[in-house]
């Protein structure tokens, strides 16, 4: 079909969406996961502009929007769920204005419904310090034939995620190379292909010499594989590159050894490095560059204050408090 703004450009839905997916993928350099959840919201909406009788953009009005959103309401669609399906809903209808495809954006003035503000789940500094110590490694200077290369390693994985609030992929696809335990600094590779350095604690780059000096060499002689991964940091107990369900293995072992008594995911100890560094004076725009978000809106909700603070802060300064 021809668009109707004058343009004579095809306005078909499938041709448009893979020219869309192209442009963030190519040309943005978004993340693959990113541009597959695209498309799959993107498949949805225009399948179901297609049902309502639109065959390309320019019959799309803003009646079809609302309605859309409306039959997200309908189908019981959590604020989450729905905030994002409508954030891919803008993002294609701005891309075919920019085509010239549409002479408005018809989407624009749609908001994300409002939903409660999720805190994200957060460890106290002394529970962070119980799930580490929960690791049973032996004594530093101990690492002779008994120590255990899976424990070395799950103590120095625990000590890095924490130390650099990585995500659980920029763990998986760290290097040997990435790592610079000299200059306690490592280079994270994180969304879209962009690349950030951060420091490297103490306890972390002990916990990582440990493992590279005594862990890291028996799980690569394990490799079965004719071209094992030599270049990854974090190894499995085969010798090839860790995955994410195994790091999240990791995590909840541990947590289980240290009795925490509430359920953890790897992306809790990004959470609590980033709640900690906001609690211990660092300005949220320092995290947002060592967290690798894109925007600092993003880094603010951990500048939610705890419950404790919150009383303690009360108490302090309103006069009538006590």
């Amino acid at each position: 079909m021809t668009d109707t703004t004058g343009h004579g450009r095809p306005d078909g839905f499938a041709a448009l969406l893979e020219q869309f997916l192209a442009h963030i993928d190519v040309e943005r350099g978004l993340a693959r996961a990113t541009v597959a959840a695209y498309g799959s919201d993107l498949g949805r909406y225009t399948a179901w502009l297609e049902g309502r009788g639109r065959g390309g953009m320019a019959e799309v009005t803003r009646d079809d929007v609302e309605a859309y959103v409306a039959s997200l309401d309908a189908a019981g669609e959590s604020a989450r769920s729905k905030a994002r399906r409508l954030a891919s809903l803008h993002e294609f209808h701005r891309f075919a204005a920019a085509q010239r495809l549409v002479a408005d954006d018809v989407s624009a003035a749609i908001k994300a419904p409002k939903g409660a503000r999720r805190l994200p789940d957060v460890l106290s500094v002394d529970e962070v310090a119980r799930l580490l110590d929960a690791v049973p490694v032996p004594a530093d200077g101990e690492d002779g034939p008994a120590a255990d290369p899976v424990m070395l390693r799950d103590k120095a994985l625990l000590e890095f995620l924490y130390a650099t609030g990585c995500r659980v992929s920029e763990a998986c696809g760290a290097n040997l190379e990435d790592v610079d335990l000299d200059g306690a600094l490592a280079r994270l590779m994180g969304k879209g292909s962009k690349q950030r350095l951060v420091p490297v604690g103490g306890c972390a780059c002990q916990a990582l010499r440990r493992y590279l000096r005594a862990g890291r060499p028996a799980l690569l002689a394990r490799a079965k594989a004719k071209a094992p991964e030599r270049r990854a940091l974090f190894l499995n107990k085969r010798g090839a590159r860790m995955s994410r369900q195994s790091v999240w293995e990791v995590v909840k072992a541990a947590g289980e050894r240290a009795r925490l008594g509430k359920p953890l995911h790897p992306h809790t100890l990004r959470h609590s490095f980033a709640t900690h560094l906001i609690q211990g004076g660092a300005d949220v725009r320092t995290v947002q560059e060592l967290l690798g978000h894109a925007s600092v809106t993003t880094t603010q909700i951990y500048t939610h204050v705890s419950p404790e603070n919150l009383i303690e802060a009360y108490v302090m300064a309103h006069p009538r408090a006590r």
